[in-house]
């Protein structure tokens, strides 16, 4: 799972990504370090950070260091990322990247992303889900399809009020 804001261990950036791997069992430390390069560079991040593996983590930039975030959860080879508002905290240029970053993995795993930023939505996802709140605070999925018919063909009212409202 990829948080809003990145929380990475004040640990270095290779402990970082090796952490999760270290948990799930015992590899040799050259098994170790072509699981961290590999993680780093699924995430794009590896001409970043090829010569700051050792350095602490919490001194990269908040893109670097969500791009971490992801390269962490990649190494340990999961089938679903789960990723929880990944560009809330990014400036435009670092939200780019993420996104990029989203789509060049979209065709190896599945990855469920929480947004409210609905352009985001549209550039990102093939299916969406709209979910709602009603007077209870009782979060309910009122409509699930591909992402061209939730935006231009929901049929719920309460999904249709909401996307052209935008």
């Amino acid at each position: 799972m990829v948080f809003p804001k990145p929380n990475l261990f004040p640990m270095s950036v290779y402990d970082n990504v090796a952490y999760g791997v270290k948990l799930v069992g015992w590899h040799p430390k050259v098994e170790l370090d072509g699981i961290v390069e590999s993680a780093i560079k699924a995430a794009e991040l590896w001409d970043e950070v090829k010569n700051k593996l050792h350095k602490s983590a919490l001194e990269l930039s908040g893109g670097q260091q969500q791009k971490l975030c992801i390269a962490r959860a990649l190494a340990v080879k999961p089938n679903v990322l789960l990723m929880d508002e990944p560009c809330s905290g990014l400036d435009p240029a670092g939200s780019m990247k993420i996104e990029n970053l989203i789509h060049n993995l979209r065709s190896e795993l599945t990855i469920v992303i929480v947004t409210h930023n609905m352009q985001q939505v549209t550039r990102l996802s093939d299916f969406t889900a709209f979910f709602c709140s009603n007077e209870n605070r009782i979060t309910q999925m009122v409509e699930f399809g591909t992402t061209n018919k939730i935006f231009t063909n929901p049929v719920d009212s309460r999904t249709r009020d909401y996307v052209f409202a935008l």
